[in-house]
């Protein structure tokens, strides 16, 4: 039965996982660049990816392991992570122009793990640091406070946050796959030119940030 309490659980998951979302980050420029390849599924199966993150985190903050982590451990993330965001924006920007002609086939081009959306999701959600900054700290107390109201409303508030992923996510990606159509050949390349620079960006600065993490005590 869905009580006030849970509905008030899934309003503030909703609200706050659409902040979030809304921020423009890896996620949302892989988006847009899967998107091109692979049509409007590929921001659900981003999403996915990226719920398969947060769901074992949420576990293990609910058992209490997110103590153990330190701001070492977001250091490390920022160099590992930065350099594999380095990394697939690389060869997007490589592969831009092979995409986006006729006659390519975006399963044969390009770096093979970046045609995997589930795989691209998880993998720039666990590359940012501030993704586990946001979850060490407001985040994991957000869901053990709404646990402490009960398990359901605990899960309404997840259900929420990734209902307002994945409405943002397939929002964006159906938008860019309809007008893929209408894009030129070169209007397209430069799109994944610019989604592949923004991704060595965001990697760069990670990396370059890596012993300035905000504390988590």
């Amino acid at each position: 039965m869905l009580t006030i309490e849970t509905f008030k659980a899934l309003l503030l998951g909703f609200t706050i996982g659409l902040t979030g979302a809304l921020v423009p980050g890896p996620m949302l420029f892989a988006t847009i660049e899967l998107s091109l390849k692979k049509g409007w599924l590929a921001g659900p199966k981003v999403v996915f990816g990226h719920v398969l993150v947060e769901l074992v985190l949420s576990v293990l903050i609910l058992f209490g392991a997110a103590s153990l982590v330190g701001s070492g451990t977001i250091s490390a993330i920022s160099v590992i992570g930065g350099l594999a965001l380095v990394t697939f924006g690389l060869f997007t920007v490589r592969d831009a122009k092979t995409v986006a002609s006729a006659g390519a086939s975006p399963e044969t081009s390009g770096f093979k793990l970046t045609s995997n959306p589930v795989a691209l999701g998880l993998v720039t959600s666990v590359s940012n640091p501030y993704f586990w900054i946001w979850w060490l700290t407001a985040g994991s107390a957000l869901v053990l406070r709404e646990h402490e109201l009960g398990v359901f409303i605990s899960i309404a508030y997840l259900l929420g946050h990734w209902a307002a992923d994945l409405s943002w996510f397939t929002a964006v990606s159906g938008s860019f796959s309809r007008g893929k159509a209408l894009f030129s050949r070169r209007t397209h390349e430069i799109i994944l030119y610019a989604c592949g620079g923004f991704l060595v960006i965001f990697g760069l600065y990670f990396m370059l940030n890596y012993n300035n993490p905000i504390q988590l005590s």
